[in-house]
């Protein structure tokens, strides 16, 4: 199958080798002035020397240990924690556009982020999944990823198909369900604290990012990345309809069936650990799209790279604008996103139908 899957070369792209070069230094600066920028001047020497401390490669220098703190303590694990939440969840919202067909999906558009919010925020309010330490809110978050596809999945079913217009409107329907759930919770918690603590939670936040938040997030990320990595001939066929997926020797519901699991593992993890963050995996596809075409095995490393350095520089702009006070991250990227999916809905009009995946 893999063999009879064969893309147009066009013309005047830039090579693939180059724009992975160019984003992976793009990232690397980012990820060094992400530690930088902030009200505490801090020295770039200071990052590598406090790095290789840390790690046991050098002794101790003359650095405070005020300046230790806040590089490796506060935004060390920050910016890093931006690096693996948008890498999730631009690479989620590639491979849902491929599985339904539709450029228009997102894990926040299809619900599944409003869905993962409840289960952490059952878990962070009620103690929910508490015998598994601190990855109980990333557990109840992939359940409630989970169950809100499930829901939007069959909801959008017509017989045997899925209608792309259905599902981008069960998943909004899905979406505002759970919503209200998250809302019903934080304002009947009669505790404030904890109830100002699930509020800035759920309007997307890497304020409380710690090494710990790491962990299960990263792994995840590696692992499904790869894994979708492995599938991207898969995907390509998939990409080309389901009649040419079937052809080419694709069990396609399978195959949707098992990728649904991961994507709602995926963006369950993230949001679990930042809180809801829409429209990343909306943009980050797009563009990438339009610079290297459609095939997978580009896209998807692209989608990771790009999604890191969107989101670390959103943060670094939540954080910085108006500080003291921080602005939750969400409300940056839905500022960004909604334009960009207005005039995705402008492009369905001016074709006069649903704009879906024709890769």
């Amino acid at each position: 199958m893999e063999d009879k899957i064969v893309y147009k070369k066009q013309k005047n792209r830039i090579p693939f080798w180059m724009i992975l070069a160019i984003l992976l230094l793009l990232l690397i600066i980012s990820i060094v002035l992400g530690i930088l920028i902030g009200p505490v001047s801090i020295k770039v020497s200071d990052i590598f020397h406090i790095s290789l401390f840390k790690l046991g490669f050098i002794e101790r220098g003359d650095w405070t240990s005020g300046v230790q703190n806040i590089i490796w303590l506060i935004r060390f694990p920050r910016v890093l924690l931006a690096c693996a939440v948008g890498a999730g969840l631009a690479v989620a919202g590639a491979t849902l556009q491929t599985l339904v067909q539709n450029q228009l999906a997102d894990p926040f558009l299809l619900g599944i982020s409003s869905g993962a919010s409840v289960g952490a925020v059952l878990a962070i309010g009620f103690g929910f999944f508490s015998f598994a330490g601190i990855f109980g809110v990333q557990i109840a978050g992939f359940l409630g990823a989970f169950i809100s596809f499930l829901l939007v999945f069959y909801l959008a079913k017509s017989g045997r198909e899925l209608s792309p217009t259905r599902l981008i409107l069960a998943g909004i329907g899905v979406g505002y369900v759970f919503s209200g759930i998250t809302s019903f919770i934080t304002m009947t918690t009669g505790n404030r604290e904890l109830a100002g603590q699930i509020l800035s939670w759920t309007l997307g936040s890497l304020a409380r990012a710690t090494w710990y938040d790491l962990t299960l997030p990263v792994l995840i990320l590696f692992v499904v990345v790869g894994y979708l990595l492995l599938q991207s001939r898969n995907l390509n066929a998939l990409s080309m309809g389901d009649e040419v997926a079937v052809t080419l020797g694709l069990d396609v519901n399978k195959f949707r069936k098992k990728m649904f699991v991961l994507i709602a593992l995926l963006t369950g993890v993230m949001v679990a650990v930042s809180g809801t963050i829409g429209f990343v995996g909306l943009i980050i596809p797009h563009i990438v799209r339009i610079i290297v075409g459609p095939d997978h095995r580009k896209v998807l490393p692209l989608c990771a790279l790009l999604g890191s350095i969107f989101l670390i520089w959103v943060d670094v702009i939540a954080r910085t604008t108006f500080a003291p006070v921080e602005l939750p991250v969400g409300i940056i990227t839905s500022i960004l996103g909604g334009p960009f999916f207005l005039l995705l809905l402008w492009k369905i009009q001016k074709k006069g139908g649903v704009y879906e995946s024709k890769n």
